[in-house]
């Protein structure tokens, strides 16, 4: 009986990877665009809470909810979105998922009442479900194993980009026209991007051995799932990721109450303390692209042992910038941080792809962005705040740089394991569609 992840090896000569130059450069550029319109539309709202708030007198929780229910049904829809989009078309799943959720960005803009926003919001989630594991699984097949990290890196990069053009252009357009005329004109470029996707070059799909059972039902699905968490170093790289999202979300929540608090910024300006350390990304994740490709080529763990050293060196650097509140060096050290916190995503984010069958990449990628709700970003942040509540903020921040330690030590461990599981992994020749 086969195993769709672990099988024997195949002629090495075989292609694994369906891009060439431009057309590889084209996926990539068009997925960035994608990946940037997902996090505007997702987080401009964060911005408009005080206008949506002045406007239907909502509580709060109520506010808050807004953001959180988008995360909420991502998680649910995310395995089915994956394994829909395995088992029929990579770009059409993407094209079909950016249409749904600009189309529910621009039915914000309509809704006449909570209720109706929320639900709203909710289909936005459904829409981004899948586009991580899509967009995953299609930069894996435009480019070869050696420059996979490097792709992906710069496709992450996408992320704060995205986050900060949101918050700055639901603000300003909310301020100068109204609320709703900030979600229909954001979820204007995305109809576009549906659009460009629906065309983008894909490879024809490919079949794990489903003999067994399939990914068609629950059960099939508890198998697939069980099969993936088997794999001792994907199980730890899930485990990794989920540990540095806990801290990143933590740090978005709470890191401008704790400048406000802790003196460095005026009250209402902690958020522009915040957003050039996030704003970092830019470098930090494709920086770890090229390093761990390169370091990948000579030594065939790097993938592994380089998101260790950064998620230890990263934690690090938090702990000592929180151990000296206030004081002129911080934002600098902050800085530092910034750079080392999202160098793990690029190598990690290939190690997702690496450890499968290609015909389960996306669906590996999905495992990877439920562990990461369900064991990071859903508790962090909640966490930190009942800690906060018993000891004060700038004692209950010095919680968060654990986290990051936990993620070193899952990736090192993990590391351990990867040559052996590499080997198992059937290597399947991809064709152009």
């Amino acid at each position: 009986m086969g195993n769709p992840i672990a099988s024997s090896p195949v002629d090495p000569g075989s292609k694994t990877y369906t891009g060439t130059g431009v057309r590889s450069h084209a996926i990539l550029l068009v997925l960035f665009l994608v990946y940037m319109s997902d996090y505007i539309d997702r987080y401009v709202v964060a911005s408009m809470i005080d206008f949506i708030k002045r406007d239907w007198n909502i509580t709060d929780a109520q506010a808050g909810s807004l953001m959180s229910v988008v995360l909420l049904f991502i998680t649910i829809f995310t395995v089915p979105a994956s394994i829909l989009i395995d088992r029929w078309s990579r770009r059409k799943m993407v094209s079909l998922m950016v249409f749904l959720w600009s189309l529910a960005t621009l039915a914000c803009a309509f809704t006449k009442n909570y209720t109706q926003l929320l639900v709203a919001r909710a289909f936005i989630g459904i829409g981004e479900a899948g586009y991580a594991p899509g967009g995953a699984a299609m930069l894996a097949a435009a480019y070869p194993e050696d420059k996979r990290a490097k792709a992906l890196g710069i496709w992450n990069a996408s992320i704060p980009l995205g986050v900060g053009i949101g918050l700055f252009a639901g603000g300003q357009i909310a301020r100068h026209w109204g609320w709703q005329h900030a979600f229909g004109l954001v979820a204007l470029p995305g109809m576009l991007l549906a659009l460009a996707a629906w065309f983008l070059p894909d490879y024809k799909t490919v079949r794990a051995d489903v003999s067994a059972e399939g990914l068609n039902d629950f059960r099939g699905f508890i198998g697939k799932a069980t099969q993936l968490i088997r794999i001792p170093s994907l199980l730890l790289t899930y485990l990794g990721f989920a540990m540095n999202v806990a801290v990143t979300t933590a740090l978005m929540t709470w890191l401008p109450s704790y400048f406000e608090r802790t003196g460095l910024a005026e009250q209402g300006e902690g958020g522009t303390y915040t957003m050039p350390i996030f704003a970092l990304v830019l470098v930090g994740a494709p920086l770890g692209g090229f390093l761990s490709d390169a370091w990948h080529r000579k030594r065939s763990e790097a993938r592994m042992i380089f998101p260790a050293l950064t998620s230890l060196a990263a934690g690090g650097t938090l702990l000592v910038a929180l151990l000296i509140p206030g004081t002129g060096a911080q934002l600098p050290i902050m800085i530092c941080y910034g750079i080392l916190a999202t160098c793990f995503v690029a190598p990690a984010a290939s190690v997702t792809q690496d450890l499968v069958h290609p015909g389960l990449r996306a669906f590996s990628y999905a495992i990877c962005v439920i562990v990461q709700h369900m064991f990071g970003d859903i508790w962090s942040p909640w966490l930190v705040g009942a800690v906060s509540d018993h000891i004060g903020l700038a004692k209950a921040m010095l919680v968060i740089p654990g986290f990051g330690i936990f993620a070193a030590l899952f990736f090192y461990m993990g590391s351990r394991f990867y040559v052996r599981d590499l080997s198992r992994v059937e290597k399947v020749e991809l064709e152009a569609e």
